[in-house]
């Protein structure tokens, strides 16, 4: 599909540099200020470690970054662009495993996707974007509104569903939701439907409930079919910075979370996170979210991501 085969075009890449501001902006500085001195010694190294938990890299992370300059230009003279380089090239390293297109195996249908995060970050226009491009591939989609406690999310999702040529399936309001996606399975066999996503609530008042409702949907799809669903991908909001590890742990908990999304890098975004993630949990990376538009949410790469957070150059955004 388009998120998982289209090339990502200059213009995007510049919207992903500049939601990546925040961060970009805190290391570009933070490293100018630190190597001025163009010496590499311990007092500069531990200024740099400072600087990237501050961007959010984690601590585990920044420790190993430092770790790998300080091994080979200890001692040595090095400039601010030098270094800049080099975390951007280690960086690429670290995210390159997870990096990963989305890319359903239709010659199982349906294809099932489960989506899920928090209420905020996302998800129900997340939804209607991959909609839409399953569609403009020519598959037939069935969107499901999973989340039936909250009336706003679903009109919205019929919407993007009417807008991308997709089928839509709802209930009652607080309609139970495995049982909604059961039918909605059993619908989608009925019309050799290739893909089917499911909305789920993302409120966080009741943590309990919400696993028990998201485990309690993945066993109710294996009665019908026993590998789905095929995907569950968890949509994180960048602007929520460190917070992010507690939403994998806690949605890792109630579902068998297979890629993130990672949306909202069109403004204050925090992106150091998702080097953090990717370290931490290594879960595949499928796409990042710079806006609005359908176009805006585009496969995941680890140099083009990098090298933005780095503030190097676009003509260095490859792969």
């Amino acid at each position: 599909m388009s998120i998982a085969a289209t090339g990502i075009r200059g213009g995007f890449l510049a919207r992903l540099k500049a939601g990546l501001g925040h961060s970009r902006r805190a290391l570009t500085d933070g490293i100018g200020g630190i190597f001025s001195r163009q010496r590499v010694d311990q007092e500069a190294l531990d200024a740099l470690e400072e600087l990237l938990i501050g961007a959010d890299l984690g601590v585990e992370t920044a420790a190993e970054l430092v770790a790998a300059l300080a091994k080979t230009r200890f001692g040595k003279d090095i400039s601010a662009d030098d270094v800049r380089a080099t975390l951007a090239e280690q960086i690429r390293h670290l995210l390159e495993p997870v990096a990963k297109p989305l890319a359903p195996d239709f010659t199982h249908r349906p294809q099932i996707i489960v989506v899920v995060g928090v209420n905020g970050t996302g998800k129900t226009t997340t939804i209607g974007k991959l909609a839409r491009q399953f569609r403009a591939e020519g598959r037939s989609v069935m969107v499901v509104a999973g989340d039936s406690f909250r009336a706003a999310a679903v009109e919205q999702l019929r919407v993007w569903a009417e807008r991308a040529g997709a089928d839509f399936v709802s209930g009652r309001e607080g309609a139970d939701a495995a049982g909604l996606a059961y039918d909605a399975l059993i619908q989608a066999r009925a019309k050799d439907t290739d893909l089917v996503l499911i909305d789920t609530a993302g409120r966080l008042q009741n943590k309990a409930h919400l696993m028990a409702e998201l485990t309690k949907i993945g066993r109710v799809l294996r009665k019908l079919d026993p590998t789905a669903p095929q995907h569950v991908l968890l949509v994180l909001d960048a602007t929520t910075g460190q917070n992010a590890h507690s939403q994998v742990e806690l949605f890792r908990a109630a579902t068998e979370v297979s890629g993130l999304i990672v949306t909202k890098l069109d403004g204050s975004a925090r992106g150091g996170v998702v080097v953090a993630l990717a370290r931490r949990f290594g879960l595949p990376v499928h796409a990042v979210g710079v806006g609005e538009a359908i176009d805006d949410l585009r496969p995941f790469t680890a140099a083009g991501f990098a090298n933005s957070l780095l503030g190097l150059d676009d003509k260095d955004q490859s792969g």
